[in-house]
């Protein structure tokens, strides 16, 4: 009888914590994948337009004349390029997201689009630094895109698949990038590359960097005529968002919104509805926008919103440098410690490591985020950076002696760990989401995280390119000085992340 008694509670035992499993850990609910694969083509043209003018921006810069032929001062302007951008964009990316609080994320992202075309196909006529400049700047202040698919995708899934469907945003920004540097290294400077073919037009003598460029645009149409076809507005109407309020309390909530809101803390809600307008601010919408962008900013200058954001931030800057010194000190002569790729094999090399990126980055970061938990992923990967920048003197090095073998291994070490390096940005985009203190704020968070981070990434090319050319003209540490610079900046932001939450709300890591 004991025996049988015994059997008894340990069955009890078993099927309690069964119970106890099937509520922390619920089944997860099927993504989207019609939305989330339309959101993922919308976030693709961004990256590949700002992408694909590095295999040739510094040989663009020098056709300018405005570097006077002295090789050394080509990171000043390349830099100047680059960082207009991002410095725009942070200008009115804020403001975007909050727009589409207002009106929908579906207008937003198609006045994106057509941005984006616009600009890029400008770029490609100009061949002036002036036109450059004004190009650049004007691709910045019309896409707001990425912000607000970033809530868009948040609005689409719950909190038992947000990991999975933000585990494919890295995916969208390596083909991004993939194709930009494919298209921007290959198709540059046609003219010249294939002169019995299209050297027969003069267009392409005059602007040998519009293909690559009208290319771009291309891809950029077509999301934009799918969007517009195919995507559903993620925002509710009201009429919706009324009858779902009425009805909220005679409607019993399904396991499944149970455990999502079990690991929620009390003083927040992932699950209440989006943000729609009701009656009163229909019938006073002056009144309510200027309420309501008080009332937004006292409500996100929280440290459960600030801290991921500051990170978001800082993450960016880190990138954004690697980014701007790989084709730079890639196409930089051999005599001043550079590599001496041509535009074609930059953009080979590049394309390669943003298509590895962006498949091992779907397949992995989901499983890797239940195993290191979000802080400890966080940090890891973050730490990847030190060897990325590490990398670059020592392969300048080999490169001058002319060992190829070993400067070509070094260089996919360098690869490799700035794939391992980009596994933060999924994590620090889940605790940007899961800091927004509800729906309502999805769009103002993560507007203020891309501004910050749009920011970051305008001061990242100006510092970073000076830098670069700063140790070639000064000869600082053998001119290997940024490279070093880098490496003490990670290792301070390494320090400040332990400041951010060791588990999500949305999980039970």
């Amino acid at each position: 009888m004991a025996q049988i008694r015994r059997a008894s509670q340990t069955s009890e035992e078993k099927q309690s914590s069964e119970g106890e499993l099937i509520e922390a850990a619920p089944l997860p609910t099927p993504l989207p994948k019609t939305q989330l694969a339309i959101l993922l083509l919308v976030q693709m043209p961004e990256q590949l337009t700002a992408s694909v003018i590095y295999p040739f921006v510094n040989q663009l810069v020098r056709s300018t004349g405005i570097t006077g032929g002295d090789e050394r001062k080509t990171g000043y302007y390349a830099g100047l390029i680059e960082s207009l951008y991002y410095a725009v964009e942070a200008v009115t990316i804020l403001q975007w997201g909050r727009v589409s609080d207002r009106i929908g994320r579906k207008p937003v992202i198609l006045v994106g689009l057509f941005g984006v075309t616009l600009s890029i196909v400008s770029f490609g006529f100009s061949n002036q630094f002036w036109m450059i400049i004004l190009s650049r700047c004007a691709q910045g202040a019309l896409n707001g895109n990425i912000g607000v698919v970033k809530s868009t995708m948040t609005e689409i899934t719950d909190a038992s698949n947000v990991a999975q469907a933000f585990a494919w945003l890295p995916l969208a920004w390596g083909t991004g990038y993939t194709l930009g540097f494919l298209i921007g290294g290959v198709l540059s400077d046609p003219a010249d590359k294939w002169p019995n073919s299209v050297g027969h037009y003069p267009l392409f003598h005059r602007y040998p960097y519009f293909l690559p460029c009208i290319v771009a645009a291309s891809v950029s149409t077509f999301s934009w005529l799918i969007t517009l076809v195919f995507f559903k507005e993620s925002m509710r109407s009201t009429a919706s968002k009324n009858r779902s309020v009425s009805h909220s309390g005679n409607t019993k909530k399904s396991p499944m919104r149970a455990a999502t809101i079990h690991y929620q803390p009390e003083d927040t809600q992932i699950d209440t509805l989006p943000h729609m307008l009701d009656e009163a601010e229909i019938a006073s919408p002056v009144s309510y926008s200027l309420e309501s962008t008080r009332t937004d900013f006292r409500a996100i200058l929280i440290p459960g919103v600030m801290i991921p954001v500051l990170h978001y931030g800082l993450l960016s800057f880190v990138d954004q440098c690697m980014l701007v010194l790989m084709p730079l000190m890639y196409s930089t002569s051999r005599s001043l410690g550079g590599l001496g790729f041509s535009s074609n094999t930059i953009g080979l090399v590049m394309s390669v490591w943003s298509m590895l990126n962006g498949m091992i980055q779907v397949y992995m970061f989901p499983r890797l985020l239940r195993k290191f938990g979000p802080k400890r992923l966080y940090i890891i990967s973050f730490a990847f950076f030190l060897i990325t920048f590490s990398t670059f003197p020592l392969m300048g090095y080999m490169a001058k002696r002319e060992m190829e073998a070993g400067m070509w291994l070094i260089l996919c070490v360098q690869l490799v760990a700035y794939i391992a390096a980009y596994i933060t940005y999924s994590c620090i985009i889940l605790y940007v989401n899961n800091g927004a203190p509800n729906k309502d704020l999805l769009g103002a968070t993560n507007g203020l995280a891309q501004m910050l981070g749009s920011v970051m990434r305008a001061v990242g090319p100006t510092v970073v390119s000076s830098l670069f050319a700063l140790s070639l003209e000064k000869d600082l540490l053998g001119g290997t000085a940024v490279y070093w610079i880098m490496c003490t900046i990670v290792m301070v932001i390494l320090g400040c992340s332990t400041y951010l939450p060791k588990t999500l709300a949305w999980t039970s890591l």
